[in-house]
């Protein structure tokens, strides 16, 4: 197939000729200590206030600056340790971009930040990524600012399916970043056979050697799809608990050595774990970095499917600069710049399309671009209402304190 012809800005030609060159080999390995479970705990769900926060007011005509929260390895970076595509949008703009790598997990990120969010105060964030029921939350307690997609003109580029989400309809507050899958990964040095299961992660000659995430919908999420619990649908309190006591049990019989945010790769990269539940993409990162070692795999029973998404806090002061960063990145051939990097899901139509003129390769990448097949393997663990997360949340982080 021939590669459709991209528009000739020097910016957009000067990425795909850095992307040629760079591809997922040149990735550069978070690095920190995962979140500890009494951090977690400090994390559990806030009720919020009675009186939502004000916005604050915008002075991004004055400030062309901003502050982008963010997990790691998740967006393109060079070999210097820098961001080519950020590099380009404040050529564009003029506005100067402080990328944070300031995530690890979604609890407890909001544990050190929630209290500023209930006073509307600035976060020092004026746009983060944050997960699907995270971004629910913040939309609940008014956390969030509502979005003008005036200043994003290209969210006309949104995945059609993405639209009308069950906790922001129409896209008010929040707009995709990326998307991916949990699902279950393994050395394949130390285990040739492979894994197929999550049951299989239970198998006593793997005693202490696994590892699961701190993420509460993606290892209960697929343990209960183990069990043969639809987690899209209308499950009970009870099918929740069976599972958690799965994981209590492995915590307490010493089967899971840890249970962490983003930096359990460290753990897969130094054979403290042989196992785990992970995120699809970051498994194509660890491969790049220290060998071809580790393979993903959505487990036979299925695995979850999530996005993470931009806000803008509350007392952000800067939404007009944010907005406009969403909106640069939801250009087709900056979206199929960055997913070639990530290898998570894109959520911007037209991305695979340019993705074809940095190397057809990445169009067919089922981790970037999946088929109906490979979505048919994944759900999405159904919304929580209020009282319900902080349950399960609770349940949850007893297991936790014991790990």
């Amino acid at each position: 197939m021939k590669p459709r012809q991209l528009p000739a800005d020097p910016m957009i030609q000067q990425l795909i000729h850095r992307a040629r060159q760079t591809r997922v080999n040149r990735r550069t390995m978070l690095a920190g200590a995962g979140a500890g479970a009494t951090a977690l705990a400090l994390a559990a769900c806030s009720t919020g206030g009675s009186e939502k926060p004000v916005a604050a007011t915008d002075k991004s005509a004055t400030d062309k600056t901003l502050s982008w929260a963010n997990w790691a390895a998740y967006i393109d970076e060079d070999d210097a340790g820098n961001y080519p595509t950020l590099e380009a949008f404040t050529k564009q703009t003029g506005i100067g971009v402080n990328y944070d790598v300031a995530v690890d997990d979604n609890n407890t990120y909001y544990g050190k930040v929630k209290d500023q969010l209930a006073l509307g105060q600035d976060i020092g964030a004026d746009t983060v990524c944050l997960t699907d029921w995270m971004v629910a939350r913040w939309i609940r307690f008014g956390y969030a600012q509502k979005l003008d997609h005036d200043n994003i003109p290209n969210v006309k580029n949104l995945n059609p399916s993405l639209v009308q989400v069950d906790f922001d309809k129409g896209r008010e507050y929040s707009i995709p970043w990326q998307g991916g899958f949990a699902g279950i990964c393994w050395n394949k040095e130390k285990l040739p056979n492979g894994l197929a299961s999550v049951d299989e992660l239970w198998d006593g000659g793997l005693k202490g050697r696994v590892g699961v995430l701190s993420e509460m919908r993606d290892t209960i999420g697929l343990i209960m799809l183990q069990q043969g619990v639809d987690i899209s649908g209308d499950w009970s309190d009870d099918d929740f608990s069976v599972a958690n006591d799965v994981l209590r049990k492995q915590v307490e019989d010493g089967q899971v050595r840890n249970i962490k945010g983003n930096s359990y790769l460290e753990d897969l990269k130094n054979e403290d774990t042989l196992a785990a539940i992970c995120w699809s993409g970051d498994i194509t990162v660890i491969n790049a970095e220290a060998g071809d070692k580790w393979e993903f795999a959505i487990p036979s029973t299925g695995g979850t499917l999530w996005n993470d998404n931009f806000l803008v806090p509350i007392g952000s002061p800067r939404k007009t600069n944010a907005e406009t960063l969403i909106n640069y990145y939801y250009e087709p051939e900056v979206a199929a710049e960055v997913a070639a990097w990530v290898n998570y899901i894109t959520p911007v139509v037209g991305a695979k399309e340019a993705a074809i003129a940095i190397d057809p390769e990445l169009a067919d990448n089922q981790l970037i671009f999946p088929d109906e097949s490979t979505l048919s393997q994944a759900h999405v663990f159904r919304t929580l209402t209020g009282a319900e997360e902080q349950k399960y949340q609770a349940e949850f982080q007893s297991v936790l304190l014991g790990a």
